[in-house]
């Protein structure tokens, strides 16, 4: 999908991208509506869905709420192992 000409993501693209940071995450859609209507989000957790799934659209407004919830969520996650490389120090094992 391509931005528009103004420099600005489409809808469709924001939404695909969106659930793609949810599914990548593995983030439930419960705690992802939860934070969502904490942060003044108005749709349900079924309107939610069905706009995840590209069937309703949500007001640019509400997308983007939606996408500072799952933002935010993400930022919560533990960071992921990183491989390390032969010259860094041996840290201790796990008892």
């Amino acid at each position: 999908m391509r931005e528009s000409t103004s420099g600005r993501r489409t809808h469709e693209e924001q939404r695909r991208l969106t659930l793609l940071a949810i599914e990548s995450s593995g983030l439930m859609l419960h705690e992802v509506w939860l934070r969502y209507f904490e942060y003044t989000g108005v749709a349900g957790q079924t309107e939610l869905e069905a706009h995840l799934q590209g069937l309703v659209p949500l007001p640019a407004e509400q997308a983007d709420i939606l996408s500072h919830a799952v933002n935010e969520l993400i930022d919560e996650l533990p960071p992921v192992p990183r491989a390390p490389y032969s010259d860094e120090g041996i840290l201790p094992a796990d008892p």
